[in-house]
């Protein structure tokens, strides 16, 4: 028994601090809700410190031990809730007191920065007024210096006047000087420059001429159809043809002319009815027809001259090349459609 006793004294022993923590935490809870939280706390210390008297059996030591713990535990609590409630109410006493002791202080510092600010205003007038004062006699002394410096100016100003005049009238001989030298030399540089820009308009003339002749040589030495021979071949042939159906005409007409004449010579016509007359205008007319066809013929042949030699085809007045359609269509041809149309 002895030794169950001693074993349950350390248990209890070593148990106690474990239980210590609660009461402690409890009593520092209460700290932040002062006097509020207390009487929660109390009524299970209560009912603690009451439950054992109603158990019919007997405790044990360290049961007992450790409801004298919780005992002081609750006293300690009630004493610390108490405390804090003295504490919080003195707090109060002393934020009053503070609060009065600031309004007391801020209306000093505002009677103070009252009287501050009368004092000052009081000052600024005092300096306005000796500012005042001392502008006009500053005032005052500039005027004086502004009349002596006035004067000074007026004298200084009528010697400036006079060496200007005289100034000026040297600068104007000067410049007129200047100008007529000047003038001079512009005329000179005007005419250096005309004659040079006529220079360069005549050589620029003169390289455009040499380029439009050369050009223009070109063209007119030049065979646009020299290369395609088929189509040399063929203007040669319809040409030829031509030609022949022409020399064909040309026959025709010469023979009816002949015709003509033979008929007159060996007929007596009637002049009275204008027949004869008719007929030697209707001879005449087959003669200039026969004319213009053999002219025809001649330009066939200065064509067919040019077929031969590559040129044909190059338009006589702008040495251009004239289309093949007109080419085929009129024989022959040498003048170009814009050409023919300016003649």
């Amino acid at each position: 028994m002895a030794a169950s006793s001693k074993t349950t004294s350390k248990a209890a022993s070593k148990k106690v601090p474990a239980k210590k923590v609660p009461a402690k935490k409890a009593a520092k809870a209460p700290a932040k809700g002062a006097s509020k939280t207390v009487p929660a706390k109390r009524a299970p210390a209560k009912k603690a410190a009451k439950a054992p008297a109603k158990a019919p059996t007997s405790k044990s030591p360290a049961e007992k031990e450790r409801e004298t713990r919780a005992k002081a535990a609750a006293a300690a609590r009630a004493k610390a809730a108490k405390e804090r409630e003295a504490k919080a109410k003195v707090a109060a006493a002393a934020k009053a007191k503070a609060a009065k002791e600031r309004e007391a202080r801020a209306r000093a510092v505002e009677k103070e920065r009252e009287a501050k600010a009368k004092a000052a205003a009081a000052a600024r007038a005092k300096a306005a007024k000796e500012r005042e004062a001392r502008a006009r006699a500053a005032q005052r002394e500039r005027e004086a210096k502004a009349k002596a410096a006035a004067r000074a100016r007026e004298v200084a100003r009528k010697a400036r006047e006079k060496a200007a005049v005289e100034a000026k009238r040297q600068r104007e001989l000067e410049a007129k000087k200047r100008a007529v030298e000047a003038e001079r030399l512009r005329k000179l540089r005007e005419i250096e420059r005309r004659e040079s820009e006529e220079r360069k308009r005549q050589e620029r003339r003169e390289a455009e001429e040499r380029k439009r002749q050369e050009a223009l040589e070109r063209k007119m030495h030049s065979k646009p159809y020299a290369e395609d021979v088929a189509f040399l071949a063929e203007l040669r042939a319809l040409l030829e043809e031509t030609r022949a159906s022409t020399m064909h005409q040309i026959d025709i007409a010469e023979s009816e002319a002949n015709e003509m004449l033979v008929d007159r010579e060996r007929l007596e016509y009637d002049d009275e009815d204008g027949t004869g007359a008719a007929s030697d205008i209707q001879r005449d007319q087959l003669k200039e027809f026969a004319t213009t066809l053999r002219t025809k013929v001649d330009e066939i042949d200065v064509a067919l001259a040019r077929v031969a030699d590559g040129s044909y085809g190059r338009c006589d007045g702008c040495y251009e090349p004239i289309s093949q359609a007109r080419l085929r269509a009129q024989l022959p041809v040498f003048t170009c459609v814009s050409c023919r149309a300016a003649v």
